[in-house]
């Protein structure tokens, strides 16, 4: 497959037939995912492959409780979970939310649930000391996610990266033994995707990027 092709067509699958995934293609795929880039190049992920449905059940189970105040927030208009704004919907109102099943059910349908980690120990975080969330040290993990999902899509597979369950990351790290010092960064259900979408909608460049500054004219325009 082109390269510029996967990446114009590589989705978010969450809807997967009954065919397994089988290990040797799992292999394969993480065999080619390996290659991502990190910092110092520690390759400081880990991956735990869930196949065991109980577990798969419990890691949608903790979705839930995310997807409640996520479905919450975009019921009243807000951006769900971003870090700058706090949420205008009560406590009482997030937990009688119904959490939306399409966020839930790809983990415990999935044929095969990744559970990415990223060890704390060996990552750089640049920006440990600044006074906002941290966000550098996912350069060292997601590049290796999303290559799993473009190594997925090559071999006919799909899946999507799903961090709600990461709200309750203790319980996710008690239920696989994870240390302390071991994040999770994705729980990626993965399969062959019922439907393989080969047109996605994305923002044109003109609308992201800009010329010299903040607000600078329009790139690509």
């Amino acid at each position: 497959m082109d390269l510029y092709d996967a990446m114009r067509s590589t989705f978010a699958a969450r809807d997967f037939t009954a065919d397994p995934l089988p290990d040797a293609t799992l292999a394969k795929i993480l065999d080619a995912a390996r290659f991502a880039p990190s910092g110092g190049n520690r390759q400081g992920w880990k991956v735990v492959v869930v196949r065991d449905q109980a577990t798969k059940d419990q890691l949608a189970t903790l979705s839930g409780v995310a997807a409640k105040r996520y479905a919450a927030q975009v019921a009243n208009g807000e951006a769900p979970w971003n870090t700058i704004d706090p949420p205008r919907v009560d406590a009482t109102t997030i937990e009688s939310t119904p959490p939306p099943k399409r966020l839930m059910e790809p983990l415990a349908k999935a044929p095969v649930v990744l559970v990415i980690c990223v060890d704390l120990k060996v990552v750089a975080s640049i920006d440990q000391e600044l006074k906002r969330i941290g966000v550098v040290s996912g350069a060292s993990v997601y590049p290796f996610a999303w290559n799993v999902l473009m190594a997925a899509r090559a071999e006919g597979y799909g899946g999507t990266i799903t961090t709600l369950a990461i709200a309750q990351e203790p319980k996710i790290q008690a239920l696989l033994g994870l240390p302390s010092h071991v994040a999770v960064a994705a729980v990626m259900p993965l399969g062959r995707p019922t439907q393989m979408l080969t047109k996605l909608k994305r923002k044109p460049v003109a609308e992201f990027a800009m010329r010299e500054r903040w607000g600078g004219a329009p790139f690509g325009a």
